[in-house]
């Protein structure tokens, strides 16, 4: 008996599974609350308590590995730490391409000169006493460095170099876009380099947080992560490239599904409290993005599974539509602490306002709203930013911690970077007002429930009649959001409509109409022609209604609630090594990998030492990520075109796959 424990870190809760991997069955399970203050609480109530019920000693655990949801929620909700981008051998209007700009969200930029050509040969001499005169004034404003040279991927050699100085210099954790992908277009590897040095903090504590609790509880075994193509990497490797968890629980959850159904093809839809995220299972397996993960309206070079992830969870921000006379609802993307969470550890606080709110008949802009400090960087903040995170020292109402309107701008940056989270309405609360839920103050729901009904449409008239009327109205509103993320994901699967956007098809009047089934002069039906799997702690609440919309059947496994802690110990360990061979001339053959170039006088000669090289360079990182027993694989893409009856070599990409079982502790 092989004895494998599963931890799934989520927005809102963490979750632990105890597997036998021998037998492929759950021993126990728990899950316990997500404590962002200190993620080893939380991690270790959950794991204490799969332990328990198990009936399984600390020792016995022979593989530790897991999954998160952090990096993919951090990226939808737009936060993180502050970061600089050095910036080699670009121009400015580079950083308009490929969603740079906005990715940077004004953290500063260092351009230098420097970079390489298409060929991999020096474009111009590197820039380093531009690039120290950048950091001295900077100073600590910024909690890491992303670098990013032109060009890198075919010599990589001014990353490196600028890499060596920052280090050296400031201490602080660099990435480097070469590190991240082996793809042309340096915007978007720059882009990538950024989210992963914004998220480099927020890992490594969850990684620590995971290292002290199994310490102390006796547990030496193996630590692993789930990567967002669902196959599992060393801690000590994630930490240096945390881009690669982003999806992360969502490629747990894909592989969790199969292994608790045993479906060959099906969409599995996981609803978190923060996000919904959706994919394909095909013959029983993912399918991976070629074009990188997209999270959070980013396009990244990350190889992931092909997953749509939309800000839709149980703890979604509710919207109240004022425009129109009829007004309506809209939930999400930001995720929200849930008035009935926030109330089980601050109950006199949130019941003493929330009375305070219902005393009145009028409603105010910030009743049934407040906000909770976090930890986190506090570098680059300005003079009002300081003043309001220096107010907010304890959970309180939204007001209580504003002087004027001013300040609400700046609240909003701090929630942006993470230090200050919004407590409100959510659909959460609904299901425990509606009793679809429980273990939270219902009380604290219903009060902050009835005090959003009161609020008024564009026609002077309330949303709602009452606060049971206005949550059946949220989880209604949640189940219309759902469907249109499952026919989104349908469309763009289908290949008979590659032609359109998924988005609008989702949304068409004869899409609505095809699934109310009309009967008119035109007869339209429409369903989905494969069953959804349901996977997440509240998709019993919700999912049964999904079905029926969408006319298909509703798959709801046993243990759905912790299937993202049950994939991230059901997969494998699996590195890829990727490099190219240009030709700038004829008879000459060029291979370009991190260690520099290499000239060659035939493409057979650079094939085989590309592929030589690759091959180490894939075996070392999947032992690094903690694989035994590996399987390589190679791919060639070799490009070459006729020209007068003669074959000219063009271009070759090669890519070597390391593949193997994650070492164990006995």
């Amino acid at each position: 008996m092989a004895i494998f424990l599963g931890v799934d870190t989520g927005g809102t809760y963490t979750d632990a599974v105890i597997l036998d991997d021998v037998a492929n069955q759950v021993l126990g399970k728990a899950k316990a609350l997500t404590s962002r203050h200190d993620l080893a609480i939380g991690i270790g109530q959950a794991v204490d308590a799969a332990l328990a019920a198990a009936g399984v000693a600390a020792g016995e655990v022979a593989l530790v590995s897991l999954s998160t949801t952090l990096a993919t929620n951090a990226l939808v909700e737009g936060q993180g730490a502050r970061v600089a981008l050095v910036f080699i051998g670009f121009g400015d209007s580079d950083l308009s391409r490929g969603g740079l700009s906005e990715a940077l969200k004004g953290d500063p930029v260092i351009a230098l000169g420097g970079g390489h050509t298409h060929a991999g040969n020096e474009a111009a001499p590197l820039d380093l006493a531009a690039l120290e005169e950048g950091l001295r004034t900077l100073g600590d404003q910024v909690s890491g460095y992303a670098i990013a040279s032109s060009f890198a991927t075919r010599n990589p050699e001014h990353e490196i170099a600028a890499r060596n100085l920052v280090r050296r210099l400031t201490g602080s954790p660099v990435t480097c876009s070469h590190e991240l992908s082996a793809n042309l277009n340096g915007p978007k590897r720059a882009l990538t380099a950024v989210l992963n040095a914004r998220l480099i903090g927020m890992i490594d504590r969850l990684v620590a947080a995971c290292e002290r609790h199994l310490a102390r509880v006796g547990i030496d075994a193996p630590l692993m992560v789930v990567r967002g193509d669902g196959a599992l990497i060393s801690a000590a490797m994630v930490r240096e490239r945390p881009i690669e968890t982003i999806l992360s629980g969502p490629a747990a959850s894909i592989v969790g599904a199969r292994w608790l159904t045993g479906a060959s093809d099906a969409l599995v839809s996981d609803i978190g409290g923060t996000t919904t995220d959706v994919a394909l299972l095909r013959d029983g397996l993912p399918e991976i993005d070629p074009e990188g993960a997209r999270v959070g309206g980013f396009r990244t070079m990350v190889e992931a599974v092909a997953m749509r992830t939309s800000g839709l969870g149980g703890d979604s921000e509710v919207h109240l539509v004022t425009e129109g006379l009829a007004g309506g609802l809209h939930l999400g993307p930001r995720r929200l602490m849930p008035v009935s969470l926030l109330a089980m550890e601050h109950g006199p606080m949130v019941h003493a306002a929330l009375d305070r709110w219902l005393s009145t008949e009028s409603a105010g802009e910030m009743d049934g709203r407040f906000v909770v400090p976090m930890t986190g960087q506090r570098g680059g903040l300005n003079a009002r930013d300081i003043a309001v995170l220096d107010r907010i020292t304890r959970p309180m109402p939204m007001a209580s911690a504003l002087t004027s309107r001013l300040e609400v701008a700046a609240l909003e940056r701090l929630v942006a970077r993470g230090l200050v989270m919004i407590s409100g309405v959510t659909p959460s609360d609904a299901s425990h007002m509606l009793g679809r839920q429980e273990g939270w103050d219902a009380a604290a729901a219903e009060k902050a429930l009835r005090l959003l009904a009161r609020r008024r449409t564009g026609a002077g008239e309330r949303f709602a009649g009452g606060p049971e009327t206005l949550s059946q109205a949220i989880v209604d509103q949640l189940t219309r959001q759902t469907v249109d993320c499952l026919l989104e994901a349908a469309f763009a699967e289908d290949p008979r409509f590659a032609a359109e956007p998924p988005v609008g098809l989702a949304r068409h009047g004869l899409t609505r109409a095809g699934m109310d089934q009309h009967r008119g002069i035109v007869e339209i039906g429409l369903r989905l022609g494969v069953p959804v799997i349901g996977l997440g702690a509240s998709a019993p609440s919700y999912y049964g209604a999904v079905g029926e919309r969408l006319g298909c059947p509703m798959i709801l496994p046993d243990h759905a609630g912790v299937a993202n802690a049950i994939g991230a110990v059901a997969g494998q360990v699996s590195q890829r090594a990727t490099g190219t061979i240009s030709s700038p001339a004829e008879g000459r053959y060029v291979t370009h990998l991190a260690s520099g170039l290499q000239n060659f006088s035939t493409p057979e000669a650079a094939l085989e030492a590309l592929e030589a090289a690759l091959v180490a360079e894939a075996s070392e990182r999947a032992r690094e990520a903690g694989a035994v027993d590996l399987r390589l694989t190679i791919d060639r893409q070799v490009k070459d075109v006729e020209i007068e009856g003669r074959t000219m070599f063009i271009e070759a990409r090669v890519s070597a796959t390391a593949s193997g079982r994650p070492r164990v502790a006995r």
